[in-house]
């Protein structure tokens, strides 16, 4: 058995070696063929690499829609799909004007100008002006039913706007001190100051 493992050895390293040499020859031709292929390959993709279409890009906006863009900044669009969009850059790469998928000769809407609101009145600058035309001090309470009275102020469904508007002016009081538009003249009643 020893002897055919060896025969059957000696022919398999044989093989081997000639399996090198063969290999060895069409290495050093496909090396050649490689050489001249790499020799050739610059001069033909040269010309794709500096096509036109180079010069432009898709690009998607926030609304979905598609637009083909050149170097320069110019924008030809919008498309609904990437299709038409690749399409238009390949017209555009030619030198034809793509059809648009939305009409560009029609004018924008113009946009409605909203008019501004009327600013709302806050509770606190509502009791200033009813304390402005009171001669006598008055307390949170007659305040809140003053403004609702005058179209002023009126709370918008609080449970108790007296104890809100109580504490916004005690607040002013403390913040700006001399420079308030209330004074305290007595327990819970305020003045014009």
């Amino acid at each position: 058995m020893s002897k055919k493992s060896t025969k059957a050895k000696a022919p398999k390293a044989s093989s081997k070696a000639k399996a090198k040499k063969g290999n060895s020859a069409p290495q050093v031709e496909a090396t050649n063929a490689a050489e001249t292929t790499a020799s050739e390959a610059p001069t033909t993709e040269v010309p794709e690499a500096t096509t036109p279409t180079a010069d432009f890009q898709i690009k998607k906006d926030a609304k979905g829609r598609f637009w083909v863009v050149a170097k320069d900044g110019t924008e030809h669009g919008p498309f609904d799909t990437k299709k038409e969009a690749t399409d238009a850059k390949a017209a555009l790469a030619s030198g034809a004007t793509p059809t648009p998928a939305v009409d560009e000769t029609k004018p924008a809407s113009a946009k409605k100008v909203k008019e501004p609101k009327p600013k709302k009145v806050s509770a606190i600058d509502a009791a200033a002006q009813v304390l402005a035309g009171s001669k006598d001090p008055m307390n949170c309470m007659a305040l809140v039913e003053a403004m609702a009275t005058q179209g002023l102020w009126e709370s918008p469904g609080g449970a108790t706007p007296h104890a809100t508007l109580y504490s916004a002016i005690i607040r002013e009081i403390a913040n700006k001190g001399v420079e308030s538009r209330f004074v305290k003249k007595d327990r819970g009643m305020f003045a014009k100051a």
